[in-house]
């Protein structure tokens, strides 16, 4: 069972949502406030948040950067009721996982919630490769489920991960984002490409890539990215 933490201010929507994750196996607590929700963030202890874009007072979006500012990898799926394009990529940047449009179908959220728990959990080494593969000053372990630079260990969320770890798989292999997206998110649906380019900018960052030009993850116009071993 796993424990979710839903923050959304639409009474209706809140009590709603709640039931329906209830009903499949979900332990929730659900607040209409952003500074309700931080607080549950230390009591209650969950394992994803689930968070509403337009919250009064503490915004979704001050929510997020909060919680990251304390723990990068509590996964965090946004919902918005605008599905305004520039809305979910700021989102996404200030460290979502994932999102949803509301209204939201309940099977809907629990399948992308049980794609980012699964994200979120360790993953088993591959076949055929290595415990630790070394990229310059890059170490990626894989049964460990860790990625270090230069030694220190680097805090990424479950999509920054899973995006590293299948692009490392097979440097020099060019990816297109929906190819990434099938194999990170598990979405199949081409308009939410803007979750990749929004992990890439995050991982870019954690990385410390110079923007204009990144060591590890490169961009190939038009297309995607591939992952350059130094």
């Amino acid at each position: 069972m796993s424990r979710v933490l839903l923050i959304e201010d639409d009474r209706a929507v809140r009590e709603g949502v709640a039931l329906a994750l209830r009903r499949q196996n979900h332990d929730v607590a659900a607040t209409p406030t952003g500074e309700q929700g931080m607080e549950l963030l230390r009591s209650f202890r969950p394992d994803i948040v689930v968070l509403d874009l337009m919250l009064p007072g503490m915004t979704g979006l001050d929510v997020c950067r909060a919680v990251r500012a304390v723990d990068q990898t509590l996964p965090i799926i946004m919902a918005t009721a605008r599905g305004d394009e520039v809305d979910i990529v700021v989102g996404l940047e200030a460290g979502a996982d994932d999102y949803v449009v509301k209204p939201v179908l309940a099977r809907v959220l629990d399948a992308r919630i049980r794609a980012v728990l699964r994200r979120a959990s360790a993953a088993p080494a591959e076949p055929g490769l290595p415990k630790i593969d070394t990229y310059g000053e890059l170490a990626v372990d894989r049964a460990g489920f860790t990625v270090a630079l230069n030694g220190a260990q680097l805090a990424l969320a479950p999509s920054e991960m899973r995006l590293l770890l299948t692009l490392s798989a097979s440097p020099g292999q060019v990816f297109s984002r929906q190819q990434l997206l099938e194999a990170v998110w598990e979405h199949d649906y081409h308009g939410d490409a803007r979750l990749v380019d929004a992990c890439v900018k995050r991982l870019r960052t954690k990385m410390s890539e110079p923007p204009r030009a990144p060591r590890y993850i490169h961009t190939v116009r038009g297309f995607g990215y591939r992952f350059a071993a130094p």
